[in-house]
């Protein structure tokens, strides 16, 4: 059971979680590490954040419903894949065991951080491919394969999902930013939501903590709206990957 200090640092963590999330990403390298600090177990922590994340992810992916309209195709296209992989990640979660994965545990963190450090420039080359008239993107079928891998991740894990997704995505398919950025979200969500439906039955969910992340994420990702004006997205993810590297070597120096 968590105290009332563990459960106001909780509260806390995911208030700034969803804050960073809505305007910058990578929330999940803040609540992470703060379950594992008030005593849950990093293997139920990260279930537990997985789970929570959920109505997140919803949100996000309703607010941009009308860049998706036009990308059924591709939704179901990727569907399958997103669902596939996301289990098969909870499922490996599942079967690696506390001690392997505390040790993976900074090297995971270490690849989030890096991922967020990428995104960047990654929208950057994004944004100059769109804009070349005869760049032509590959067959959309090309990336169900990598979509599917980095859904393993995503069950697995998941902070930094989103960059790998439009990594791939822009690779493959020749489309705006805005509607790369739609589809990245969908998938992201169908990922999270197919590991989170196999979590429920396996008895890892720490539910107070996870009710705590979903509300405090909620009202961060409010907040970071109305924010979003007078808080640079750079400076903020220059923050958070900082922020990961100092957690990753902390976690290596007490393994």
């Amino acid at each position: 059971m968590l105290s009332g200090l563990q459960l106001t640092a909780v509260g806390f963590a995911s208030v700034a979680a969803g804050l960073v999330n809505a305007l910058a990403g990578g929330g999940s390298l803040i609540t992470f590490p703060v379950l594992v600090a008030v005593g849950i177990p990093s293997v139920p922590a990260n279930v537990t954040n997985t789970v929570a994340l959920c109505p997140g992810y919803l949100g996000a992916t309703l607010a941009q419903w009308n860049e998706l309209r036009s990308q059924k195709r591709r939704m179901w296209l990727m569907l399958p894949a997103s669902i596939i992989g996301g289990l098969a990640g909870g499922i490996l979660l599942l079967n690696t065991s506390q001690r392997v994965f505390d040790v993976l545990v900074p090297f995971l963190i270490l690849l989030a951080s890096g991922l967020l450090a990428f995104q960047e420039p990654m929208r950057a080359w994004l944004n100059r491919r769109a804009a070349r008239s005869n760049s032509r993107g590959m067959s959309e079928q090309w990336s169900v394969l990598p979509i599917g891998i980095a859904a393993i991740y995503g069950g697995y894990f998941g902070a930094g999902l989103s960059v790998i997704e439009l990594a791939v995505l822009g690779l493959v398919l020749n489309d705006s930013l805005t509607r790369l950025n739609a589809l990245k979200q969908f998938i992201s969500f169908v990922v999270n939501v197919a590991a989170a439906l196999f979590f429920l039955f396996t008895g890892k969910v720490v539910w107070l903590a996870a009710l705590l992340v979903a509300v405090g994420s909620l009202l961060g990702g409010i907040l970071g709206g109305r924010l979003a004006g007078h808080i640079k997205p750079s400076l903020l993810r220059r923050t958070v990957v900082v922020l990961g590297i100092v957690i990753a070597v902390i976690y290596w120096v007490h393994l």
